[in-house]
């Protein structure tokens, strides 16, 4: 009797044990998540731990081990919450909540900026309870991206995903001026159902009239212009003005009528606000201008108020049209120039490999860099990239001309770099105290490295002419003009009678521009962008041409290269 009364208190001992510790595992747990309620999340920490161990008799080990993790996340330890996340997948891959789990993990790896994990962890997820709350997370992270390529990678890795979708759309649509991204853009609207005109801006319905009014604003300076024949401080922009009056006269003879207007604003803002307050300009249908870039932001602010089309005719910035869909560029943007040069490199080089040297303003450091990310794209080898200033010119002959030995006649023969170990040089300049070095290095090695520069260099009387007929050199030339062409013999002739000297290169352009302006309102209309971008090529009247497509800068790039004394186009891209 008493060895059966001695077993029955020890099962009831065991199974009272076996209720309070049930009974302490329940208190502790609760009291634990209400610390964590009341945001005391270090206690809350300390109170979930030892609920974490696997036991038979507790319930709550996954549900701790959840909650301490994000106590941690809450308390500013990301480090040590994705440590208790990952072990808990590891130990409870198939527990419940393991959503949650993925939920906050990929939030996590998302303030850490690893977004290609966040979005892994993401796509696990298999509740459809918690959708909003991820595509939520997922708009709010992923909006932080800027980066076009890597919305781009993970597009092609989710190419479902409609958050993705749009936000790669937002991106592409902040620089409409590359060919590829603007082509990207449009299926992205399509595929995805967008409203088109909130990416791609849309200029009105376009139309005809019978006079076309042009209005050019730039600083004429009349008020300080001497009646003498000498040359003029702004004469820049008188000849330009020049060829233009002229073009519009060629223009009315083929039946197209343009009221030419010019308005003065003697390099002074105050001056442009006045002039762009006049009644008569919000009706004009062309804006010309500005010549100076701080001028740039009233005059793009009144054509995208008044949706009037804004050309640039001399620059070369793509910050002058940047997000104005009425912005245009006549020339080539640094961007375009940049990368054209690098697809030619890759195309004529005898050699992959290049050096690339550039000044120290913003320009030449855009036109380097578009360079090389093209030519490394097109499998060019880039040696070096140099930003010269004007006191460190020397390095370029240490570089290029370092003899190492020499002929007979002390003439050197070999060089610190190897000749024809060199396929191309690119000359990211207009500096004339930079390419000048770069020509005499490459005259002095005497091997077959080809050189690339701009047009530019030929309106500066610092290289003998006969150079760019001895030495491989190779001009980026979007102004070029063929004298012995037909109409360009005409238009030189009446521009000597009628002015009583040769036209200027910048009389040239202004000619050309206007040409071309008044042929694109003649054929399209007032708004002549729909029209422009359909053209994969214009036929220029003195020059190559032109391609605006999907474009709001040239991208017609011609190549010329002086031979027998006559510079001739070689390639045109």
């Amino acid at each position: 009797m008493r060895i059966r009364a001695y077993s029955f208190c020890l099962v009831l001992f065991v199974l009272t044990t076996s209720v309070y510790a049930q009974l302490d595992y329940n208190k502790q747990f609760f009291n634990a998540k209400q610390l964590f309620r009341e945001g005391k999340y270090n206690l809350a920490m300390e109170s979930f731990k030892p609920l974490i161990p696997y036991d038979q008799r507790n319930p709550y080990a996954q549900y701790a081990s959840f909650y301490y993790g994000l106590a941690a996340y809450k308390q500013g330890f990301p480090a040590v919450a994705k440590d208790q996340f990952n072990q808990l997948k590891t130990q409870h891959a198939t527990w419940e909540k393991i959503d949650e789990v993925n939920f906050w993990l990929a939030k996590i790896y998302f303030d850490g900026k690893d977004y290609f994990q966040g979005m892994k962890l993401l796509a696990q997820i298999k509740d459809k309870k918690l959708q909003p709350d991820v595509e939520a997370l997922k708009t709010k992270a992923l909006s932080d991206l800027q980066d076009a390529e890597t919305l781009r990678m993970m597009r092609e890795e989710y190419p479902k995903d409609e958050t993705i979708g749009k936000l790669l759309a937002a991106a592409l649509a902040k620089d409409l001026t590359d060919p590829e991204s603007r082509t990207q853009l449009e299926a992205l609207v399509d595929q995805l159902h967008l409203k088109k005109t909130e990416y791609i801006p849309e200029a009105p319905k376009s139309y005809k009239k019978d006079i076309y009014t042009v209005s050019v604003l730039m600083p004429f300076m009349v008020q300080t212009l001497e009646p003498s024949p000498g040359r003029k401080k702004n004469q820049i922009v008188l000849d330009f003005y020049e060829g233009m009056k002229q073009a519009v006269d060629t223009l009315a003879k083929q039946g197209v009528k343009i009221s030419l207007r010019a308005y003065d604003t003697e390099r002074s803002t105050t001056k442009l606000r006045t002039a762009l307050a006049l009644p008569e300009l919000k009706s004009t249908d062309l804006l010309v201008g500005p010549f100076f870039h701080e001028e740039n932001p009233l005059l793009k602010e009144f054509s995208q108020q008044q949706k009037i089309n804004l050309f640039n005719p001399l620059a070369n910035s793509s910050d002058l049209i940047s997000n104005n869909p009425y912005g245009y560029l006549f020339q080539p943007s640094e961007e375009t120039l940049g990368q054209k040069a690098g697809a030619f490199v890759a195309a004529h080089a005898r050699k992959k490999n290049c050096i690339v040297y550039y000044g120290t303003s913003r320009r030449d450091s855009v036109l380097a860099a578009n360079f090389i990310q093209q030519a490394r794209q097109d499998g060019v080898k880039i040696l070096s990239s140099q930003r010269i200033a004007r006191e460190g010119v020397a390095k370029i002959l240490t570089t290029l001309a370092t003899p190492t030995e020499y002929d007979e006649f002390k003439y050197p023969k070999q060089f610190t770099l190897k000749k024809d170990s060199l396929g191309s040089i690119f000359v990211a300049t207009d500096e004339a105290l930079i390419y000048t070095k770069v020509l005499s290095g490459v005259e002095t090695r005497g091997d077959s490295v080809l050189v690339i520069g701009s047009e530019s260099w030929l309106d500066q009387p610092t290289v003998d002419l006969e150079k760019y007929n001895i030495l491989p050199i190779v001009l980026e030339a979007p102004n070029y003009a063929q004298p012995d062409a037909v109409h360009y013999r005409a238009f030189f002739h009446k521009y000597v009678h009628t002015h009583g000297r040769t036209p200027s290169a910048y009389a040239r352009m202004g000619y050309e521009f206007m040409l071309f302006a008044g042929l694109q309102l003649r054929d399209n209309g007032v708004y002549f962008q729909d029209g422009l971008s359909r053209q994969a090529f214009v036929p220029g009247s003195l020059t190559t041409g032109y391609n605006y497509q999907f474009s709001h800068d040239n991208q017609l790039v011609p190549f010329i290269r002086f031979r027998h004394g006559k510079a001739t186009v070689v390639d045109k891209r």
